[in-house]
């Protein structure tokens, strides 16, 4: 079957205009002992910095580099090996024209983040509009949940409408939840927010990363990153191999011993006064023990379990199973963990088959009913897979209203008025995948007025007043044309909007005629 995951891996040829490497072979392998030449830095974790990632992680690109160029390149070279296999299976297709795509992301990417990801997939040359309905979202952990659907519930005999189960989607970068119901005809729904947190396992490779710098020092660590990245990126994947995959927790015994002398010759010449001394007596041995193993995982292990704890008190106890997957979730000392923690109230908590390819076999089967659903030639009433999605944050509009005893006195503007947040719905509201949220009675103010523009805001709070209140933050534009100026202020407008899709939709009609308005929804600059 081969790999079941691609890295996120840049190796760009000098000048950083054209990729060289992408993928697996842009990592070094084991790095020539003789070569004395620097050794150019491949790029990667470039994805940090999208979500709501702190700034501290966000690893820095070269000057000449921005992360959204980072990610078009990357996904430019996942859309030429696409281009190269489907002609290898089917005849006759057109990519632009024959091909949906979904693409998985972050449980916790806004409206903003997912707009990068499709001005990236544009640039990158796999759509043919910005705006195409050619490329569609999921969410990582929707897709896991589609996936266990097909497979692990079955193989569970929970089968029964109503049954809910917890997706754990643990990946390198990011751990994302999703607790899902069971309904009628292959549907699911969704019954408590989304969440997700930057935990996954690569965070455990940085506190190896800080245990190899308080044994030979921060500036030993930083030259060879800057100069030698393939050693270092050798160590790291020694660690994996050696500690972090093989790790259960069951051992008290379980230590490894790492040479640096062997895997990363060059990083000697950088160590010095008392940490070369210590290692020197240590004859360039890093003694790793189980204590200091185990202190590692449990730092960012404890994050999920936490967030773990939450999602089962915000689905008020309703889990029948706890499903892990991605390739953190293989960890055996993960899993045992989370059986310690939440064995009493969840009874089956289990690894389904073929975790790493949860998210994208999730996604694929997503597309093929999403595609089925919105065929309007079908005759058989398909239905997407998505049911209903929680809203992760309350949405609304800013409206001009008339100002009333008891506004405050500091918002008062000319002409009595006043502006307000007007909500259109609240979060943590649960949405039917194509339910349309209507707010009606919108009239011009001049009768030759040809447009409607209205800003859409978006907070986590529940009870906002105000477009500028903390939190509260610019979603975009809607921009609604409107023809017919022969007929003045008469021209009642009504507008529709959706959000239980992945991405928000828009559109607009005249109250009296049902004439539909073209309109233009335009996210705030990102």
């Amino acid at each position: 079957m081969g790999k079941l995951k691609t890295n996120t891996v840049l190796q760009y040829k000098a000048g950083f205009k054209e990729v060289e490497l992408w993928g697996y072979p842009a990592l070094y392998k084991k790095p020539n002992k003789k070569s004395k030449n620097n050794e150019t830095k491949p790029v990667e974790l470039f994805k940090l910095h999208l979500g709501n990632c702190l700034e501290k992680l966000k690893p820095k690109l070269p000057e000449s580099l921005t992360y959204k160029q980072a990610i078009t390149d990357y996904i430019g070279k996942v859309g030429e090996l696409i281009k190269e296999t489907i002609p290898k299976y089917w005849e006759g297709i057109d990519f632009m024209e024959h091909i949906l795509l979904v693409l998985t992301v972050p449980a916790e990417y806004s409206e903003n983040d997912k707009a990068i990801m499709r001005e990236c997939t544009f640039n990158a040359g796999l759509i043919g509009e910005k705006n195409s309905e050619k490329l569609q979202f999921t969410t990582e952990p929707e897709a896991a949940a589609i996936y266990c659907m097909y497979s692990s519930l079955k193989e569970h005999k929970l089968t029964e409408p109503g049954t809910t189960f917890m997706i754990v989607d643990c990946g390198g970068g990011t751990v994302d939840l999703t607790t899902r119901k069971l309904l009628g005809e292959n549907q699911l729904g969704e019954i408590t927010e989304r969440a997700g947190d930057f935990c996954g396992s690569t965070f455990i490779d940085n506190e190896f990363i800080e245990l190899l710098k308080y044994e030979v020092g921060n500036k030993a660590v930083d030259l060879l990153r800057e100069r030698h990245y393939g050693q270092l990126q050798y160590l790291v994947q020694e660690f994996c191999q050696n500690v972090k995959l093989p790790f259960t927790g069951n051992n008290p015994r379980f230590s490894y011993e790492m040479d640096l002398e062997e895997i990363a010759p060059a990083l000697l010449q950088y160590v010095t006064g008392s940490e070369r001394e210590s290692m020197e007596e240590k004859e360039w041995m890093i003694e790793i023990c189980f204590n200091t193993i185990k202190f590692m995982f449990d730092n960012i292990i404890n994050r999920i379990i936490e967030m773990i704890r939450v999602q089962l008190d915000n689905s008020l106890g309703q889990c029948s199973a706890i499903f892990l997957v991605g390739g953190f979730g293989q960890s055996q000392y993960l899993q045992k963990r989370i059986e310690e923690e939440f064995s009493q109230s969840v009874e089956n908590i289990s690894v389904p088959n073929q975790p790493i390819a949860a998210i994208v076999r999730g996604a694929a089967i997503y597309g093929k009913s999403l595609q089925r659903s919105r065929n309007l030639k079908s005759m058989n009433n398909s239905k997407c897979v998505i049911a209903t999605r929680i809203l992760n944050n309350t949405f609304g509009i800013k409206l001009y209203d008339k100002w009333e005893d008891g506004d405050p006195p500091d918002r008062l503007l000319s002409g009595e008025m006043i502006i307000k947040f007007y909500r259109i719905v609240e979060r943590k509201t649960e949405v039917p995948f194509d339910q349309e949220f209507i707010v009606e009675n919108l009239f011009p103010i001049y009768p030759d007025q040809t447009r409607l523009y209205f800003e859409i805001f978006y907070t986590k709070e529940q009870d906002a007043v105000y477009c500028d209140e903390p939190g509260m933050k610019l979603l975009g534009n809607l921009r609604i044309d409107l023809p017919d100026v022969h007929l003045g202020n008469n021209r009642p407008c009504t507008f529709c909007i959706s959000f239980g899709d992945m991405e928000i939709k828009a559109r607009a009609f005249n109250q009296t005629n049902g004439q539909n308005y073209h309109t233009k929804f335009e996210l705030s600059d990102f």
